[in-house]
């Protein structure tokens, strides 16, 4: 057994979102970069550019990268040989949020009420958290502040059986194209499959914190991968809905065992700032 005491998940919980927030993954990065050498069409190209521009200078002098700077979404992976000790675990993730959106000066965009008051809770508190016990004495922590912009695009819908591969793709083309230049392409899409109504939601969420360099391990998903990206690309909806090849940088598919009878499909989307960070204590 290992102990560990909560207010090192408040420090980690704290330090992701300001990271997260200030520095795009490096991948991503790279992939902007060659999405700009390979873009064609000349104002799409210069798109890009000033969206690689805007990242480097968050970077380089510790500001957001959005002003939007997302509902806070947690994913925490808990040892089953972990004890916590300290503040309730939750307790302590939502301090260190409030620290990360005070001391890192980001937007506070939160409600306390989703229909009546809707009165901002002033810290970005509370969370959204996804809690799983796996094997072993370590905490994995990963934090994904999402922007509502591209958020709002997302969708679901329950396939039948007999749906196939091509009405997974023409349903990602139609919210693409739906979403037009709403959530600031070019954009990350994360799709889960399979699973319940609740669940494929959750995979399509943690979709997107997948490296967008890390193809799905199993060759067929990784493949209709590729093939959607390519369907997105070819709407030519472009950087910033200007037109372009570059509508999509990334498809991550994310899959899990269903019932018999359906087929359920999340589509997330992520704009091109599709922000995580992970750390391990």
């Amino acid at each position: 057994m290992r102990i560990i005491n909560t207010n090192l998940i408040k420090e980690e919980v704290k330090r992701l979102f300001i990271d997260a927030n200030y520095v795009l993954p490096e991948d991503l990065s790279l992939t902007i970069a060659e999405a700009e050498k390979s873009e064609t069409n000349p104002l799409a190209k210069n798109v890009l550019m000033k969206l690689r521009e805007n990242a480097e200078v968050a970077k380089n002098i510790n500001v957001p990268i959005c002003q939007d700077t997302g509902l806070a979404v947690v994913f925490l992976e808990i040892g089953q040989e972990v004890f916590l000790e300290g503040a309730l675990y939750e307790d302590a993730i939502n301090e260190g949020i409030r620290l990360a959106y005070e001391e890192g000066y980001l937007r506070k965009s939160v409600v306390n009420d989703p229909l009546f008051t809707r009165t901002n809770t002033n810290d970005n508190t509370p969370a959204v958290i996804h809690t799983r016990i796996v094997g072993g004495d370590k905490i994995k922590i990963t934090a994904a502040p999402k922007g509502f912009g591209s958020e709002n695009m997302s969708a679901v819908k329950m396939f039948t059986p007999s749906a196939t591969k091509d009405s997974i793709i023409a349903f990602t083309v139609e919210t693409v194209k739906t979403a037009g230049s709403n959530p600031c392409p070019p954009i990350v899409i994360g799709i889960g499959l399979g699973g319940s109504f609740e669940y494929c939601t959750l995979l399509s969420k943690k979709a997107l914190c997948r490296p967008v360099s890390i193809r799905n391990r199993n060759s067929l998903y990784a493949a209709l991968e590729q093939e959607i990206l390519e369907a997105v690309n070819n709407t030519g909806i472009g950087p910033q809905g200007f037109g372009g090849k570059t509508t999509a940088l990334a498809v991550n598919i994310e899959y899990f065992p269903t019932h018999i009878a359906g087929l359920p499909c999340a589509i997330n989307i992520g704009c091109h700032v599709t922000r995580h960070k992970s750390a391990l204590i």
